[in-house]
């Protein structure tokens, strides 16, 4: 077994592709509209699905916003330089809502960052985990 995906409802679907393509990086890997459901799937990641988890972003036509709730915790991505990564997101337009530092009670070094939803995305300084 593997992780193929998660998912993710989200208001806006041109505005979440924008920031999970070009903002993250991500690539668009499919994407089918269902017009007797009204809502569209997009899958965006960064490598083919079948050796990549991907985002299934859903679109439900009818809906423009969510209330995230509590459980939802984030998204995290392994990044080999986090203060340049947070350089560019934020000159990319995305929103970075915690600066790179050590993470509370421990050495790992992390940022997050903010999607047009308010979904957080964790970032990860690698090797220092």
């Amino acid at each position: 077994m593997r992780i193929l995906h998660t998912m993710l409802r989200v208001g806006d679907l041109d505005k979440s592709l924008d920031f999970y393509t070009r903002v993250l990086g991500m690539q668009l890997l499919r994407r089918k509209d269902y017009p007797d459901g009204k809502f569209t799937l997009a899958f965006v990641g960064y490598g083919p699905e079948d050796t990549h988890p991907a985002l299934e972003l859903t679109h439900n036509w009818d809906t423009s916003k969510y209330e995230l709730g509590n459980a939802y915790g984030h998204i995290a991505l392994g990044v080999k330089d986090i203060h340049g990564t947070c350089d560019a997101i934020r000159k990319a337009g995305g929103k970075v809502v915690r600066e790179p530092g050590p993470m509370k009670h421990g050495t790992t070094v992390i940022a997050f960052v903010e999607d047009p939803d308010g979904y957080r995305v964790e970032l990860i300084q690698q090797g220092t985990q």
